[in-house]
């Protein structure tokens, strides 16, 4: 009996079990006579239990794999024991044909029965048929091809494990550096944290003095504005102005004193006149003139 013909009655016995019972009551009868049977072969009492649909379709698609699987068992137990027998019959046949021509196993002596079972287990280990001299050469040419296709794989494998040796060495590497790294990355969380709260702690300050500066800054431009300020007067006309005056204060200085000079001269109202309003047009005049270089030096650059 061939393999084939085995597989395919296992699946015609499975499938005969599978489609038997096609009611729900059928099913949990089947179940239950399953049940009965594989628990009494191992001496044992079914337990209770409650059959839900859910449980029901469990239990019988187990059953049907079960029943189909035992079933493929005994075919091919069947199978082995024709297989047996059949290899007795040949086995007593071909006793008694080497016995009819003086070959009986009983005759020979020891070292041919030794040879023999050598030649036999070389035969089963090289998985021939028959013991002529070209199965075996085309065994060990098979066996030398095979030996040849291992030895590459096996140079192949070797090569591979020899990169991913190297592969996993530099990973080690890189491995103990990464921790290495992270150690010290961990040691330096804490200073790192601490001059990070150091920084928030001054720019909240450098904020509140920034707002204070700009407070300060606006009251400031809100005094110049209402003190006449504009941009036109600078530092530099600020100055110029103040050399100007120092230069008019020195043009003015001799005449206040020749003024002065004069109140100690005896009382002539016509000299005196004359000379006051003498006086009197220079001051103007210098007044005049310090008002020009106030209105020059004020007057905006074209």
């Amino acid at each position: 009996m061939s393999d084939s013909s085995v597989t395919e009655m296992a699946k015609s016995g499975g499938a005969s079990a599978g489609t038997g019972g096609g009611s729900e009551a059928s099913r949990i009868g089947e179940v239950k006579q399953w049940l009965a049977q594989e628990f009494g072969q191992a001496g044992k009492e079914v337990p209770q239990f409650e059959y839900t649909p859910r449980t029901v379709a469990y239990l019988h698609n187990l059953a049907t794999l079960s029943q189909g699987k035992t079933q493929v068992s005994k075919i091919l137990a069947s199978d082995f024991r024709l297989k047996a027998s059949e290899y007795r019959s040949q086995a007593a046949r071909i006793r008694e044909i080497l016995e009819s021509v003086g070959l009986a196993q009983e005759s020979l002596a020891s070292n041919v029965v030794g040879s023999v079972q050598v030649l036999a287990n070389v035969a089963n280990l090289l998985n021939i048929r028959d013991t002529e001299l070209s199965s075996f050469l085309v065994a060990m040419g098979d066996i030398s091809l095979r030996k040849a296709s291992v030895e590459e794989k096996r140079a192949k494998v070797q090569k591979d494990s020899m990169v991913l040796l190297d592969y996993t060495r530099k990973a080690i590497a890189r491995l103990t550096y990464l921790k290495r790294t992270l150690a010290q990355l961990e040691n330096d969380v804490a200073p790192c944290e601490a001059q990070v709260e150091n920084w928030k702690t001054n720019l909240a300050v450098m904020a509140a003095k920034e707002r204070q500066y700009m407070q300060q800054s606006a009251n400031y431009k809100t005094m110049l504005n209402r003190v006449g300020y504009s941009p036109d007067i600078s530092h530099g006309v600020l100055v110029e102005m103040a050399e100007n005056r120092k230069e008019l204060e020195k043009k003015t200085k001799p005449i206040l004193e020749t003024l002065r000079s004069y109140q100690d001269l005896p009382p002539d109202k016509a000299l005196a006149a004359l000379a006051i309003e003498d006086k009197k047009r220079q001051y103007a005049a210098a007044e005049k003139y310090l008002e020009d270089v106030l209105q020059s030096a004020l007057a905006p650059s074209e």
